[in-house]
C-alpha cells in the first residue's frame, strides 16, 4: 500500500496564513504537488465546504481538515506545524498542528482504516508532544507511519486508537475487565452502569473515530462500561443486540442520522454533534448516567405515537412562523427533483419534436414504438416519449409540495394526507396555492390527530391507519366542500395577470424578483422568489409563457452574485483578500450553475457593499429578462441548461450585463466607500478651546 505521508507533505514552524482557508489551500496544494490531487481548486473546495459544515479544531491545539473529493487520486495526509496558529473552532483556542486528510470519493476500506487511526492516535497527548518536539519531516513521518502501523514508540504513540475498547465484539470482554477494576472503589452491590454510544460525522474518516475514543476514555476513568458502534466510512459493525438490551442509556454524537435509531428505542438518550463527543467526553458521560437514572428523561423514541412526542419535545421553543417557514421549504425541496427532471424532459421533447407534440404525444406514446416510428421519424417519437414523461412528472408537482408540507408540519403519518389533499387540489383546477393550503390543512390534522391519548393497543395503528384514514377524509373533504373552488378562482386570476402582463409592469416585477434573489443568498428572501417560480412553473405553456417568464428571471439573476464576486476579484485583486481571491476562482462555476450561495463568503465578509452591488446587478438582469421575454422550462442548472431556455442569447446578455454592473459597483465601493480611520477623522476635527 502507498505511504500516505511523506516528508514532501510536511511543512514545519512556517506561517501559513490567518484563517483555515488559507492552511487549507496551502495544503491542498502539497497534495497535488505531490501528484496526489488532480487539481488544487477542486480539493480545496471539498475540503473547506466539510470545514464550513463543522470545525474541525479540537482540544489540544489540534486540527484535521479533512474530505472526500473526485481531485484525490490517491489517499494522502498533509501536515503543518504552524509558527503562527489558526483558529479552527476549537474551544480551548487556536490550533498550530495541522494535519489534512485527503481521501478520494472511492477510497478503499484500507486506506479509510489507516486514515481514522491517525485520527484516534491525536487525542493522545504522548503522540501530539511528540510531534511538536520533531525536528525534521522525516521524524515527523516516522511518527505517523508508527501510529498507523501499531508500533510501540516511547511516547506511546503507537496506540494507533486501540483505545476504543467497547468498539466490535472483542470490546466486551476487554471493558468487563476494566470495569471490574474500576467498581472496586464502588459499592459491591451495585456495579459499573453500562452505556452505549453511536458516532458519526459526514465525511466519517476523522471526527467519527476520534468521538468514539474519547468517549471510552472518560467512561474508563468514571468505571462504565461503554460500547461504541462507529458509524464511519470505514464501515460500521452494529452493536449487540443484547449488549443494546443491557444498556442503561445511550449517547448519539453524530451529525448526521443514525442508522437502525429504532434498534435502541425505549432507551435514556444524550444526543449532540460529534464534535462534542470531542470536547467534552467526561461531561456526556456523565449526563448519560444521570439520564440512566432519570425516568422523565428524554428517550429514543418508539418509531410511531411515541415519535410524534419526542418532535413536539423538540419543537416546543420553536416560534409559530419559524415552523410554517420549515414545513413550506421542505414541501418546496422534496417538490424541485419532480419539477427539474420534468422540466428538463418537457424541454428536450420540444427540442426533439417541436412544439406540435403537445398535441400528438399521447397518441404516439401508446400506438408507436420502436418497431413502428410515427410520421417524421425516431425523433418524433424520442421527442413525444421525452414529453409524456416530463409531463407526468410535473404533475406530481403539487400532490408532492402538498405532501411533504404536510410531513413537515406532522412527521410520516402526515405524507398521505397532504398527497391526497395535493391530488385533489390538482384535480379541481387549484393549483400550487392548492397545494400550499392543502398541505398545510393536512399536516395540521395529522398532527392534532396524533396529540390523542389512545390506548396502547390501538398506537400502533395510528400512524399507519388512524392518521392517515381521518387526515385525509378533513383535509381532502374540506378541499373538496369549502376550499378547492374559491382557490381554483384566485388561481385562475392570478395566472391570468401573470399572462396579460407587458412593457412597465413586467419589467417591475423583473425587478422585483431580482432585487430578492439577490438580498439574502439562498435565505429566506431569495427561497420565496424562487419557491413562487418553481411552484409555477407546471403552469407554464406554448400559450401561457409567463410562468417560464419568471422562472428564467429568478435564475438568471440568482446567477449574477456569485459571477460579479468572481469578475471583482479579477478586476481589482488587492481589494480581496487570498481567500477570498480563491473563492473568487470556484464563483464561476457555482454562478454560472445558478449557485447563489457561491457568494456568501463575500457578503459574509462584507455585507454593506457586496449584498447592495448584488442586488443592483440583479435587477438590471430580472428587468432586461421579463422585458425581452426569456423564457426557461428548467428549473435549476444555469447557463448548463441552455437547451430548456429561450431566447438564450438575451438570456445571456442579461447575465452579463448584471455580472459587470454588480462588479463595478462593489469595486467601486470597496475603492471610494472606506470608513476613515478614527485617528484621520480626529485630525480633521479643529482643536477648540
Amino acid at each position: 500500500m502507498t505511504q500516505l505521508i511523506t516528508p514532501q507533505l510536511v511543512t514545519l514552524d512556517q506561517n501559513l496564513g490567518d484563517s483555515p482557508a488559507d492552511v487549507i489551500r496551502v495544503l491542498a496544494g502539497k497534495v497535488a504537488a505531490s501528484g496526489r490531487a488532480s487539481e488544487v481548486e477542486g480539493l480545496f473546495a471539498d475540503a473547506f465546504a466539510r470545514e464550513q459544515k463543522t470545525a474541525t479544531g479540537v482540544p489540544g491545539g489540534i486540527a484535521i481538515p479533512h474530505c472526500r473529493s473526485a481531485a484525490v487520486t490517491e489517499p494522502a495526509l498533509a501536515m503543518a506545524r504552524l509558527a503562527h496558529k489558526v483558529d479552527f473552532g476549537a474551544k480551548d483556542g487556536p490550533a498550530d498542528l495541522i494535519f489534512f486528510i485527503a481521501a478520494p470519493d472511492g477510497a478503499d476500506q484500507e486506506h479509510l482504516k489507516l486514515l481514522s487511526k491517525l485520527a484516534r492516535s491525536l487525542i493522545k497527548k504522548d503522540f501530539t508532544a511528540a510531534l511538536r518536539a520533531a525536528s525534521s519531516p522525516q521524524e515527523i513521518v516516522e511518527l505517523v507511519d508508527g501510529a498507523l502501523s501499531d508500533k510501540p514508540s516511547p511516547s506511546g504513540a503507537g496506540d494507533g486508537g486501540r483505545g476504543v475498547v467497547g468498539h466490535r465484539e472483542a470490546g466486551t470482554t476487554t471493558m468487563a475487565g476494566e470495569a471490574a477494576q474500576a467498581a472496586e472503589s464502588t459499592t459491591a452491590a451495585t456495579g459499573p452502569k453500562r452505556l452505549v454510544a453511536v458516532t458519526a460525522c459526514p465525511t466519517g474518516i476523522a471526527h467519527t473515530y476520534m468521538a468514539a475514543d474519547s468517549l471510552v476514555a472518560a467512561a474508563q476513568e468514571a468505571g462504565v462500561d461503554l460500547q461504541v458502534e462507529t458509524q464511519g466510512s470505514s464501515g460500521a459493525k452494529p452493536l449487540d443486540p443484547a449488549v443494546i438490551a443491557a444498556a442503561d442509556a445511550v449517547i448519539f454524537a453524530v451529525d448526521v442520522d443514525v442508522r437502525g435509531k429504532e434498534r435502541f428505542a425505549g432507551k435514556p438518550v444524550i444526543n449532540a454533534p460529534v464534535k462534542r463527543g470531542i470536547d467534552e467526553p467526561a461531561k456526556m458521560v456523565q449526563e448519560a448516567l444521570a439520564a440512566a437514572d432519570d425516568p422523565h428523561a428524554r428517550r429514543v423514541p418508539h418509531f410511531g405515537a411515541e415519535e410524534q412526542a419526542e418532535r413536539e419535545a423538540e419543537e416546543k421553543g420553536e416560534h409559530i412562523g419559524q415552523k410554517l417557514k420549515r414545513a413550506l421549504l421542505t414541501g418546496v425541496s422534496y417538490m424541485i427533483p419532480f419539477v427539474a427532471g420534468g422540466g428538463l424532459l418537457i424541454a428536450l421533447g420540444f427540442l426533439l419534436g417541436g412544439y406540435d407534440i403537445t398535441a400528438v404525444a399521447d397518441k404516439v406514446v401508446l400506438e408507436n414504438n420502436l418497431g413502428n416510428l410515427p410520421e417524421g421519424g425516431l425523433a418524433i417519437y424520442l421527442g413525444a416519449v421525452a414529453f409524456k414523461i416530463g409531463a407526468l412528472s410535473i404533475g406530481f408537482l403539487v400532490p408532492a409540495l402538498a405532501g411533504y408540507i404536510a410531513y413537515g408540519i406532522a412527521d410520516r403519518p402526515g405524507i398521505a394526507p397532504g398527497f391526497t389533499a395535493g391530488a385533489v387540489a390538482g384535480f379541481m383546477g387549484a393549483g400550487f396555492l392548492g397545494g400550499l393550503v392543502g398541505g398545510l390543512l393536512a399536516g395540521v390534522v395529522a398532527h392534532w390527530i396524533g396529540t390523542w391519548q389512545v390506548p396502547r393497543w390501538l398506537r400502533g395503528l395510528m400512524p399507519v391507519v388512524i392518521i392517515p384514514l381521518l387526515g385525509s377524509i378533513v383535509a381532502s373533504g374540506l378541499m373538496f366542500l369549502v376550499l378547492g373552488g374559491p382557490i381554483k378562482n384566485l388561481t385562475d386570476g392570478l395566472n391570468a395577470w401573470l399572462s396579460g402582463m407587458t412593457g412597465a409592469s413586467a419589467v417591475v416585477l423583473g425587478i422585483i424578483l431580482g432585487l430578492m434573489m439577490c438580498f439574502d443568498l439562498g435565505g429566506p428572501v431569495n427561497k420565496v422568489a424562487y419557491s413562487f417560480a418553481v411552484a409555477g412553473l407546471g403552469a407554464g405553456a406554448v400559450a401561457n409563457q409567463a410562468p417560464w417568464q419568471i422562472m428564467a428571471t429568478v435564475m438568471a439573476a440568482g446567477m449574477v452574485p456569485p459571477l460579479a464576486m468572481a469578475l471583482a476579484t479579477l478586476i481589482d485583486k488587492k481589494r480581496f483578500s487570498l481567500a477570498e481571491r480563491e473563492n473568487g476562482k470556484a464563483a464561476w462555476l457555482l454562478g454560472a450553475s445558478f449557485i447563489s450561495e457561491g457568494a456568501i463568503p463575500f457578503a459574509a465578509a462584507d455585507p454593506l457593499r457586496v449584498i447592495p452591488a448584488s442586488m443592483v446587478g440583479g435587477a438590471l438582469t430580472g428587468a432586461l429578462c421579463m422585458a425581452t421575454g426569456v423564457t426557461s422550462q428548467a428549473p435549476h442548472g444555469g447557463i448548463f441548461v441552455f437547451f430548456a431556455i429561450g431566447n438564450l442569447p438575451m438570456f445571456v446578455i442579461s447575465i452579463l450585463a448584471g455580472t459587470v454592473v454588480s462588479a463595478l459597483i462593489v469595486v467601486a465601493l470597496k475603492r471610494w466607500a472606506v470608513r476613515k480611520p478614527a485617528a484621520a477623522e480626529a485630525e480633521a476635527v479643529p482643536a477648540t478651546v
